[in-house]
């Protein structure tokens, strides 16, 4: 309360409300809110004034992209307004790794700003990041679940398409991308439904079992595992059936040894997570 008070006065103090460091025309562009000093505030924002990162800090723009979430808090979601430009302004910056900061935090800037706000500021920018250098992708990659359960049913099923792509990185050596790919699919299945854990996830689980690198490998056994569980809980049974019978014919059937390995693999994680009841397994 002291401290609220404290601020509450400053921001009202004389010296800082007759500023005279701003033009008229830039006076009223000034984004205004009365959370924390306006003159506080302003010097932030100027932070991605291209000159003064030249001239002050080449890094400013990154500590400037690190800071965002937590500026953005305290202004609080009604004083969005003010950050956008700023937000929108470094989501485009040259540096990649300022690009990179704000993926990294972008699913926490969904929670601070709330469905509507984060539709119609955040989805471009999100979308943008999708297509960037692997070091910005991921980023989103990391925390692509904790964003998309944030999402409407509708706009989180727009991305069942792009899910696919992350199978393409900038250098194939990239494994640990193909990983965390594995992982957050695993996270993901609770957000989908039966239909379209099959039409869409079921290709891509399948495609990581086959990974060239065991680690990527061995996180693929554990999501077609929880494929199968999530499949069979569903209403409709075909789904497993079908996924069942092609796991059999894709790689039980395989002629190559390391197919049928993957096979045996599968089962062993299926038998001891207890995704299926015994007969089913059978």
């Amino acid at each position: 309360q002291r401290m609220d008070s404290t601020l509450h006065y400053i921001h009202n103090d004389s010296d800082l409300s007759t500023n005279s460091s701003f033009s008229p025309e830039e006076e009223r562009k000034s984004k205004v809110q009365d959370v924390v000093p306006q003159a506080l505030l302003d010097q932030y924002l100027s932070m991605t004034d291209p000159s003064r990162a030249q001239t002050v800090d080449t890094e400013i723009a990154k500590h400037c992209a690190y800071s965002l979430p937590g500026v953005a808090l305290t202004l609080g979601r009604q004083n969005w307004h003010c950050l956008k430009d700023t937000y929108e302004t470094l989501a485009s910056d040259m540096q990649w790794k300022v690009r990179r900061t704000l993926a990294f935090s972008i699913h926490e800037l969904a929670v601070i700003l709330g469905d509507q706000l984060t539709a119609g500021d955040l989805v471009p920018v999100f979308n943008g990041f999708l297509k960037d250098l692997d070091e910005v992708r991921i980023g989103v990659l990391k925390h692509l679940h904790d964003f998309l359960k944030l999402l409407h049913v509708d706009k989180r099923r727009e991305y069942l398409y792009q899910l696919q792509e992350f199978l393409v990185t900038d250098n194939s050596r990239n494994w640990r991308f193909r990983a965390e790919l594995a992982e957050q699919l695993i996270l993901l299945l609770d957000l989908y439904s039966a239909r379209d854990i099959y039409d869409y996830l079921r290709p891509i689980a399948f495609s990581l079992c086959a990974d060239k690198v065991s680690s990527v490998r061995w996180i693929s056994y554990k999501l077609v595992s929880e494929m199968v569980k999530k499949l069979y809980m569903a209403s409709t049974p075909t789904f497993v059936v079908d996924l069942m019978n092609e796991l059999v014919e894709k790689f039980c059937r395989c002629h190559k040894w390391s197919g049928r390995q993957t096979f045996v693999f599968i089962c062993q994680t299926i038998s001891e997570d207890d995704c299926l009841p015994m007969d089913q397994f059978a």
